[in-house]
């Protein structure tokens, strides 16, 4: 990585950067609204859609039906990075978020089981499937782009704001849960009242994609096709020039999407069916740690800002590694304020990482690359190692009979951070054109003739 002598980004005015901002998080929010609302509804869908098995099985077949769209996230990032790498970041922030909004319209209004049967679960899969396709997109877009659009001493703040969306996401999804079990009868939530808040988010992905057809490509990418030097085939150049940063990126985004899912996915199931959290109280928790999350992760990113990327990341997985055992003995003592205590100290753990991977990852790749290494890495982790945890966790317990089995997987996850942050640089307030970046490809010169 190069300090350039001068620093595009530091041209772009404020009304810019605030666009940028909403244009950057209003995607992910949506995602992460549509995604939430699907776990937290988990026992619903399951009646839904699999009426015929037993309580166990249900809600086994959704996560795995959750876990698919996870498995499809890869081909997603490859077709997005591809096109935001060769074509600009603007154009598949767009994209994702139309296909985003179709699945989730698709999901909204599907039939049920008891109207057409063995259908409905097929349908549940083709529209997660989309959205799994839009995910896969997503974070790659948004992250390359608040990156190359934030100020290089602000960058862990700008990046900081994806995570805000994403959070921001599940706390409307936790209340939308609440504000459904305490409008509607539970008979009206399973006969139609469940399509309310996918339907909801469609208005919201219009708004979004009006604001990202307005904005800007971000300027390193126009300095990239100012210099002529936008790749032809970024997904073989990550490989072939940054398979050390991908396999860096993949470890950092295990650490955070691991975490993610169990604290702000998993676990409002958990303190349903093992701790006995009623299912209300349960998404108020939710909604608890959301507020907690959204008030630290802006300043875990002003943080990495002023003492660098890796000491905050580290403090989380360190935290993570001595304190998931207790917390999770601490949320099974039989008193209202355990549990929110205990889900206090994780929504504040899981913060101080979301609110500084982002920077540190998308600092890893130069320009010609990021969005399509970023993609494929998060995908990646998505898919193999965050997405199958609900799944792994409910056979898990079922199995051993253990109620600690999430714990003993957050003091992994933690491990897994901690050493991935060993093999990387510290890149706070780096320059996102790379040396790679800034050299012209020029067609090599045909050989003399001989004489």
């Amino acid at each position: 990585m190069t300090s350039g002598t001068s620093d595009p980004v530091e041209q772009v005015d404020r009304k810019d950067l605030r666009r940028s901002v909403f244009a950057g998080s209003v995607g992910v929010f949506v995602h992460w609204f549509d995604w939430a609302v699907y776990a937290y509804l988990a026992t619903t869908m399951a009646q839904v859609f699999f009426p015929e098995q037993d309580g166990t099985t249900g809600l086994l077949s959704v996560f795995a039906v959750f876990a698919v769209a996870f498995f499809v996230r890869p081909l997603g990032s490859v077709l997005f990075g591809h096109l935001g790498d060769r074509f600009g970041r603007k154009a598949t922030l767009s994209i994702v978020i139309i296909s985003m909004a179709a699945g989730t319209l698709m999901l909204g209004l599907l039939p049920t089981y008891d109207s057409v049967g063995v259908i409905a679960p097929v349908l549940l899969v083709v529209a997660r499937i989309i959205q799994g396709l839009a995910a896969g997109g997503e974070f790659g877009s948004a992250a390359a782009f608040l990156a190359e659009f934030s100020p290089p001493k602000r960058r862990g703040f700008g990046c900081s704001w994806i995570e805000f969306g994403s959070v921001g996401g599940f706390l409307c999804a936790s209340f939308a849960v609440w504000a459904l079990h305490s409008a509607f009868s539970p008979q009206d939530v399973l006969d139609w009242a469940w399509r309310i808040p996918f339907l909801l988010t469609v208005p919201l992905a219009a708004v979004g994609l009006y604001i990202r057809l307005r904005i800007e490509d971000t300027p390193e990418y126009r300095a990239l096709e100012d210099m002529n030097n936008v790749p032809s085939q970024p997904i073989v150049e990550v490989f072939r020039s940054n398979g050390k940063q991908f396999l860096q990126t993949v470890g950092i985004e295990t650490f955070m999407n691991s975490t993610f899912y169990i604290v702000l996915v998993y676990l409002i199931t958990y303190q349903e069916e093992i701790v006995g959290v009623p299912a209300d109280r349960a998404a108020l928790l939710s909604a608890a740690a959301s507020v907690v999350a959204m008030g630290v992760i802006p300043l875990s990113g002003l943080v990495s800002d002023r003492v660098g990327r890796k000491p905050v990341l580290y403090t989380a997985a360190g935290l993570m590694i001595v304190g998931a055992v207790p917390l999770f003995l601490l949320m099974q003592v039989n008193s209202s304020w355990s549990a929110f205590a205990a889900t206090f100290g994780l929504a504040v753990i899981l913060a101080v990482i979301l609110g500084t991977h982002a920077s540190a990852v998308a600092e890893l790749f130069p320009t010609r690359t990021r969005q399509s290494g970023l993609s494929m890495a998060y995908s990646v982790a998505g898919a193999f190692f965050a997405g199958t945890l609900p799944y792994l966790m409910t056979w898990l317990i079922s199995l051993t009979g253990s109620s600690m089995v999430p714990a003993f997987t957050m003091i992994v996850i933690g491990v897994i951070g901690a050493v991935t942050l060993r093999t990387m640089p510290e890149t706070n307030g780096s320059d996102l054109l790379h040396e790679s970046d800034r050299a012209q490809r020029r067609p090599q010169a045909a050989p003399e003739p001989r004489a």
